[in-house]
C-alpha cells in the first residue's frame, strides 16, 4: 500500500512550450496598418492660428493689408482689418455664395501676390460644413481651364476666430 501512494505522487516534469505564432501574426498585420493610418492622419491636419486683437493700436506707417473673411448667418463679408469692408456677399436661395467669395479672393491675391495669411471669423452657430467650405475657398481656388483643373494657392496661412457681434440694426 505504501508503494502505491508513492507512485501516485511521482509527476512527469515536462517543460512548457510557449507558442507565440498567433501573436506574431497579429503584429505582422497590426504594425503596417498603424503606420499607414498615421501617415494619412498627418496629411489631414491644417495648421491654424489665432488672429491678433483688432483693438491693438497700430501706427499709420505700419498699417499693412490684413485680410479678414467674416462668415455670418446671412452673408459673407470680405475686408481689410485696417480699412474696412471690401465686399459683402449675401446668401442666395442655394446658400452661401462661395463662387463670388472665390472670385473676390482671387482678385485680392492679384493685388497682393506675396500675401499668404488670412483671418476667418465665424459667428456662433455656423455649421461645420460651411466652416470647411470657406476655409477651402480661402486656401485654394480651383478652376477649370480648357478641360483641365487648375489649383491656385490663395491664402494658405489661415487664422480662425469669432466674428464681432453686430449691433441690433445691422
Amino acid at each position: 500500500m505504501i508503494r502505491s501512494r508513492k507512485r501516485g505522487r511521482h509527476f512527469n516534469h515536462e517543460t512548457a512550450e510557449l507558442n507565440i505564432t498567433a501573436f506574431m501574426n497579429l503584429m505582422v498585420i497590426l504594425v503596417p496598418f498603424l503606420l499607414i493610418t498615421a501617415v494619412f492622419s498627418r496629411l489631414a491636419i491644417l495648421q491654424l492660428n489665432l488672429p491678433g486683437s483688432s483693438t491693438e493700436p497700430v501706427d499709420p506707417q505700419e498699417q499693412t493689408f490684413q485680410l479678414e473673411v467674416t462668415v455670418r448667418k446671412d452673408k459673407i463679408e470680405v475686408g481689410d482689418r485696417n480699412q474696412g469692408r471690401l465686399g459683402v456677399y449675401p446668401n442666395s436661395v442655394d446658400g452661401y455664395n462661395y463662387e463670388a467669395l472665390s472670385n473676390k479672393l482671387a482678385a485680392i491675391k492679384k493685388g497682393y501676390p506675396r500675401k499668404t495669411d488670412a483671418a476667418i471669423l465665424f459667428e456662433s452657430d455656423i455649421p461645420y460644413d460651411v466652416l470647411v467650405q470657406v476655409m477651402d475657398r480661402v486656401r485654394v481656388r480651383v478652376s477649370v481651364d480648357e478641360k483641365e483643373i487648375v489649383r491656385t494657392d490663395l491664402f494658405p496661412d489661415i487664422s480662425i476666430g469669432d466674428a464681432p457681434v453686430l449691433d441690433g440694426g445691422a
